[in-house]
């Protein structure tokens, strides 16, 4: 489990693709410290076990499910991440709860200064708007934000804006990014299992002993 916190920016010192995987390394220093072969790290949001490490870097393996749903496949040498370790138990939660399994990807339709802050706002489909609400939490490239407004645009896609105070914009990718960037979304993790529970719910006419047993209803 994450919480949204970027720890550090770590840069892409290598890429190795072979179809639809990858092996990635990175250099950085803080997320280092403690880090063990078999430990999560979030990549841009994305959960990633560190299959080597070195004195200033380690190595990441992608799957092809995690290559085909994320912004992975992008990346290129020298390119800048974001870093966070798994929370420890005995940390401080300042986020909000995220796994670090994106839902899918987003794309930056404008950045506009509003007083203190930047407003970022961002197409996604329908499927990941519908996890989306206003005032809750979305993970934007692994970064907990706070969803100011949600708005659906068609049949196809939608939009949402976030609020991004300058302090985040300098610690994150955020500030690198422009119209028509790619980003990993991540939605609130506790509203995906609502969302499914009351799916269920509804699917089986109300009654609470048929919700309970998911492998029984469609989800589409």
């Amino acid at each position: 489990m994450f919480t949204g916190l970027i720890e550090e920016l770590g840069t892409i010192r290598g890429v190795k693709q072979r179809d639809e995987s990858m092996a990635v390394t990175i250099g950085c220093r803080t997320v280092l410290e403690g880090l063990r072969c078999g430990d999560s790290v979030a990549v841009n949001g994305i959960c990633l076990t560190a299959t080597a490490i070195g004195s200033s870097e380690f190595v990441a393996d992608v799957m092809p499910e995690t290559f085909r749903r994320t912004t992975l496949r992008l990346l290129h040498r020298g390119e800048t991440v974001n870093l966070e370790r798994a929370m420890r138990a005995d940390g401080r939660f300042g986020g909000h709860v995220v796994s670090g399994h994106i839902d899918g990807t987003g794309v930056i339709q404008h950045v506009a200064e509003y007083g203190n802050a930047f407003l970022y706002r961002v197409r996604v489909g329908l499927d990941i708007l519908a996890g989306i609400v206003p005032k809750g939490s979305v993970a934007v490239d692994g970064i907990s934000l706070t969803v100011v407004s949600v708005e659906a645009a068609d049949h196809a896609d939608g939009c949402f804006t976030v609020s991004v105070i300058p302090h985040t914009r300098r610690q994150t990718i955020l500030a690198e990014k422009r119209r028509g960037s790619p980003v990993n979304i991540e939605c609130d993790v506790i509203g995906k299992y609502v969302r499914k529970y009351t799916a269920a719910f509804a699917a089986a006419g109300g009654r609470v002993e048929s919700a309970a047993v998911p492998h029984a209803v469609h989800y589409g």
